[in-house]
């Protein structure tokens, strides 16, 4: 049985062939696309475990497919790397900072590759204890991938709710903003601390009246409180 199913969306034939030889010498099922209203299609119509996406797609690219992605509930909750030639700090930074898995540079390294979409699966994987965590009026489960607050449901991005579920499963704790990045986006990305207190400051809008459940611990980090009620 294969290890997992993995989209590739790459217009570059020759990159994608490579990509898509690659996986399946690992182990893994392998889709594939060229533009970006096929790899809307094939998500819709596969659910892969995780999409290998390039930004740089002709017709539509692949920040749009992305949030087209999002916007599907269906969908939504599909790991999705982001692959492309793009190397500035804004870009990386951007394709973090709206929710994608990982961030990956060319030209890169093959074993790269299957490592980070190794970490990418196996945070999607990682269960707590239990699947219903409490914090206050804050109600996540891990299962149907769902935030409440107050009994209203809110609508987080997959990093939003990774982020949120870490805080709640070490409440009172302070989470440092090197654990948050390891434990949200796989390992330790230097220099993105910023990238934390971003996705903090769009999770806190998202909980409205309850966004001080997330305390900031100055020059450290964060923590959710213990006592929340």
């Amino acid at each position: 049985m294969a290890e997992a199913t993995i989209l590739v969306v790459e217009d570059e034939h020759d990159i994608r062939e490579l990509l898509v030889f690659t996986l399946a010498r690992e182990g893994f099922a392998v889709l594939q696309a060229d533009n970006g209203p096929a790899a809307l299609e094939q998500a819709r119509d596969k659910h892969p475990d995780l999409i290998l996406l390039d930004l740089m797609l002709p017709g539509m690219d692949g920040l749009n497919v992305y949030k087209r992605l999002q916007r599907e509930p269906d969908v939504s909750g599909i790991p999705v790397i982001m692959l492309t030639a793009k190397g500035e700090e804004i870009d990386r930074i951007v394709g973090l900072e709206i929710g994608a898995a990982d961030y990956i540079v060319k030209p890169f390294s093959l074993r790269e590759v299957i490592l980070r979409i190794r970490a990418a699966l196996g945070r999607r994987e990682k269960k707590p204890q239990s699947s219903i965590l409490q914090c206050g009026p804050i109600t996540l489960d891990a299962v149907s991938h769902t935030v409440r607050v107050s009994g209203a449901l809110i609508d987080l991005t997959i990093t939003e709710f990774r982020l949120l579920q870490d805080l709640i499963e070490h409440p009172g704790k302070v989470r440092t903003r090197d654990q948050l990045l390891s434990a949200v986006w796989g390992y330790s990305f230097d220099g993105y601390s910023r990238t934390v207190d971003t996705h903090v400051r769009r999770l806190r809008a998202k909980l409205g009246r309850e966004a001080e459940i997330v305390e900031t611990v100055r020059g450290v980090g964060y923590r959710a409180k213990e006592d929340a009620s």
